[in-house]
């Protein structure tokens, strides 16, 4: 995007909507993934639960990055900032 101009066509905050949509989502998905996890370990699978145990490490960090973004968001959006 430019100074003024949407390649998109965005209506102002659909930024903040689709992002605050993701952030939720992101959560759900993390809950299977450790919920798959804690059955595959029951299964005897651990190494593989302990994969997707490091992954969701990252994951979480990568949701904590965006929900910091979108807190960014919803305060410019508050005070009228870009």
């Amino acid at each position: 995007m430019h100074e003024g101009h949407s390649h998109h066509g965005d209506e102002p905050g659909k930024e903040l909507v689709l992002l605050s949509y993701m952030t939720d989502h992101n959560r759900h998905h993390a809950e299977e993934l450790k919920a798959l996890a804690q059955k595959l370990e029951q299964l005897g699978k651990g190494e593989a639960a302990g994969l997707i145990d490091k992954a969701l490490t990252h994951f979480d960090e990568g949701n904590g990055l965006l929900c910091a973004a979108l807190e960014l968001l919803e305060q410019n959006t508050e005070g009228g900032g870009k």
